[in-house]
Order: C-alpha cells, then structure tokens, then sequence
C-alpha cells in the first residue's frame, strides 16, 4: 500500500510558485494575502500560522486584520470593502465561522470575486459548478477540494472513467469537489453520514473521498480489495489527531492507496492557497 503524502505535493507547488513570485516582484508587484480574523480561536491562529509560512517561503505576504470579538457587523463588512479597494492586496481570506451574531453570508458576499481566492462568495462558485469561468470572474475553486486534485495529479492518479465516491456533502469540500472531479471526467457519486447502506455504496468506488467531518466513519467495511483512498477529515480523539477513515484500515485493508492523517490533503490546503493568490495578482 502506498502513502499520498501531502508534503512532496507542497513542496512542488510551492516550489514552482516561488519562481512566480520573484517574476512579480521583478515587476514591483509582492503578491499579498489579507487574512481577516476576528477574536482567537486556536484553531484559526494555527491555520494562520501554516499559512503564514508557506507564503513566507515562496517570498510571499501575509497581512493579517485581527479584529475583537466586539467588531460590528459594520465594522467588519467595512474591513473587507477596504481590502476590496487595497491594490497591493491580491486576495482576501476571512476566517468562518464567525462569532454570533455577525452575519458570515452577508461578509462572504462582499468579497470581490477577483480577491476570492477560496471560493467564499457566489460569483466564484457559479464558475466551480458551471465548469466555466465568467467575465472578469477568475473562477477559484475552494482550497480543499483543489488541493485533492493538486495531490492526485502529483501521484499520477487519471481521473477519466474512474468511479469515484465522494462521502460528503458540504458546500465547502464535498459539493465543489463532486463537480470537480466531473469535469475530470469521472462517475461520481456523493453520499453522506444519513445514506442509506453506507459501506455496500463506499465499496463501488475506485476511489474513495472522506469529508464528511465525523471521526472514523469509514471502516474496512466500506473499501474494496485495490481502492485508493483520500481522507480529508481532522478531528482529536483522546489527544490523538485522526480522520474521517478509521485509522487500522491501514492494517486491515487490502488498499492501493491512502493519505495519512495528519500529513496528507491538509498540507497541500496552504500551498493552493497561495497559488490561487499568485493568480490574483498575476492577473492584477
């Protein structure tokens, strides 16, 4: 069985991405993302934190706006339609869920579709599901869904005719996703934690996609001999980090292949990000 590591997926991008940086800023132009936070969840700190390095080593910015629990909502849509205006600000990433009672629809329909660089607004996922762009609409899919293709494409995984599985349903990861790999010219199928008969719909699959967020729902009993496997869940489980595949399938299933959890589709998460924000400014 062979491990889809996210970090060799990541270095490349990044790799790749840095030769694009130096050409921008050859041109004046440092490609620069605005992360827009309010209070401090840890677990939005630690998100900033990878972002802010993986940015930081291709030699692009990060300028994070961190805003008390306190902010309005006027305040806070006032934030974005500033960043919306900043030249030197390429891309626009606000930090979900947000506290009650701000109105995170309201916010998310404010960002501009050119400096929406993980598909928070419509404009952007009407291009996702499309599988066309619109005027002036760059068409930036959400970071997760992108950084399942990004992985598979790297591990020479081809898509045509594959049955793939996709057990989620989120309009973050799961719906996006589906289309995705559509336009891949895979069968797609999308079930979730209320199908009816999971595993016998799970075993179908060439390749199975977990992002359903529930911890070890997926066990031997949803994978057939020879499937590919790619586990998009995080959750902590008695101080242990796990995903949404339970974790002794690995010992127990005749798979071709798995992502590890941690250290798979999350560390690719950050480097997506920071391509679709060298897009944004390349298209600037």
């Amino acid at each position: 069985m062979t491990e889809w590591r996210g970090a060799p997926v990541a270095k490349a991008l990044t790799e790749q991405l840095t030769l694009r940086v130096n050409a921008l800023k050859e041109k004046g132009v440092l490609p620069t993302l605005a992360v827009v936070r309010v209070g401090e969840r840890e677990d939005d700190l630690s998100y900033e934190r990878g972002l802010t390095k993986r940015f930081s080593s291709a030699g692009a910015a990060v300028r994070t706006v961190a805003l008390p629990l306190t902010v309005s909502q006027e305040e806070l849509e006032e934030t974005v339609r500033s960043l919306n205006e900043e030249e030197t600000i390429h891309g626009i990433l606000v930090f979900s869920p947000l506290p009650k009672p701000l109105d995170g629809d309201r916010v998310r329909a404010l960002i501009s579709p050119r400096k929406d660089v993980d598909c928070m607004g419509d404009d952007n996922a009407f291009c996702v599901y499309a599988g066309r762009g619109k005027p002036d609409i760059p068409g930036y899919p959400p970071c997760t869904p992108q950084a399942v293709l990004e992985l598979l494409d790297f591990y020479g995984y081809d898509l045509t005719g594959k049955n793939v599985t996709v057990v989620g349903r989120s309009a973050v990861v799961g719906k996006p996703l589906a289309m995705l790999l559509l336009q891949r010219n895979a069968t797609v199928t999308i079930c979730h934690t209320r199908t009816k008969d999971l595993p016998a719909v799970c075993r179908s699959a060439d390749l199975l996609v977990v992002c359903a967020g529930k911890a070890k729902l997926v066990g031997k009993d949803c994978l057939r001999d020879g499937a590919c496997v790619v586990d998009v869940g995080i959750h902590v489980i008695d101080g242990q980090l796990c995903g949404d595949v339970d974790p002794a399938v690995t010992e127990s299933a005749d798979l071709c292949a798995i992502t590890p959890v941690p250290g798979g589709v999350g560390a690719v998460t950050t480097a997506v990000l920071l391509k679709h924000t060298v897009d944004a400014a390349e298209r600037s």
